[in-house]
């Protein structure tokens, strides 16, 4: 399953982000979106679980969760 993680606080790493995810189960990809110009994080990114029932868990668990003062939004991908 393919889930948008966003409202992410802009110095949250790649890793910190797949670490969240990674307690839940096998994460396939996990990739923050970043500024070409800057190189910083735009503030959301996308993680690939391949088990759903494990997606649905970290979807339920992380939606709402504040994280380094930024309320993250966590949602399946639409279409995915």
């Amino acid at each position: 399953m393919k889930i948008l993680a966003r409202n992410l606080a802009r110095n949250l790493s790649q890793d910190e982000l797949k670490q969240m995810f990674v307690t839940f189960g096998e994460v396939k990809s996990c990739d923050l979106v970043l500024d070409q110009v800057t190189g910083k994080s735009k503030g959301f990114g996308f993680v690939e679980m391949p088990l759903e029932a494990a997606a649905s868990a970290a979807i339920k668990a992380l939606d709402g969760k504040t994280v380094q003062g930024s309320k993250m939004r966590v949602k399946k991908v639409k279409g995915a």
